[in-house]
C-alpha cells in the first residue's frame, strides 16, 4: 500500500476527477490523500475514501509537503495550471522542491500522472516499499 496524494487547481479539478474515476481500480488499495475541495469532487464521484487536507491556499499544499518532508508520500499528482497565477504560488514551489529532494515521483499533467498511474497498476513502485521498511528510526 503507498501513499498518494491528489491535487488539481480549480480549472484542473474537472480533469482530475475524470482521471481518478478512469483509473479508482488503480487507486483503491492505497492511502489516499487530497486537498479539500479536489478531495471532496473525487470522493461525490467515487467509492475512494480520500484524507482531506485543507484546500490550497488554505495550506492544504503545505500539509502534504508535511508528508513529503517525512518521506512518508509515494506518489503525487498535482493537475496544475499554467495559464493562471495562483496567490499560493511559494507553497506549491516549495512543495515541488520537497518531491525533488525526497526523489518523489510528482505528475503536474495529465500525460505525466497516466505515465505514472499505469507504471503504479504495473508493480512499479516496488521501490517505495523498500524506501519505508528502510526508513532511520525504523525498527523491522
Amino acid at each position: 500500500m503507498l501513499n498518494i496524494a491528489f491535487i488539481a487547481h480549480d480549472r484542473k479539478k474537472e480533469e482530475m476527477v475524470n482521471f481518478v474515476i478512469a483509473y479508482e481500480h488503480v487507486f483503491v488499495p492505497h492511502k489516499l490523500y487530497s486537498t479539500g475541495t479536489t478531495g471532496t469532487r473525487i470522493m461525490e464521484q467515487t467509492a475512494l475514501n480520500i484524507q482531506r487536507f485543507c484546500s490550497g491556499p488554505l495550506g492544504g499544499d503545505q500539509q502534504i509537503g508535511a508528508l513529503v518532508a517525512e518521506n512518508e508520500m509515494d506518489l503525487i499528482i498535482f493537475l496544475r495550471d499554467p495559464l493562471m497565477a495562483q496567490p499560493h504560488e511559494p507553497d506549491i514551489t516549495a512543495l515541488l522542491r520537497l518531491c525533488d529532494v525526497q526523489g518523489i515521483p510528482v505528475a503536474t499533467n495529465i500525460a505525466t500522472a497516466e505515465i505514472l498511474v499505469k507504471a503504479l497498476d504495473r508493480g512499479d513502485f516496488s521501490w517505495r516499499e523498500l524506501v519505508h521498511k528502510y526508513k532511520p528510526g525504523v525498527q523491522e
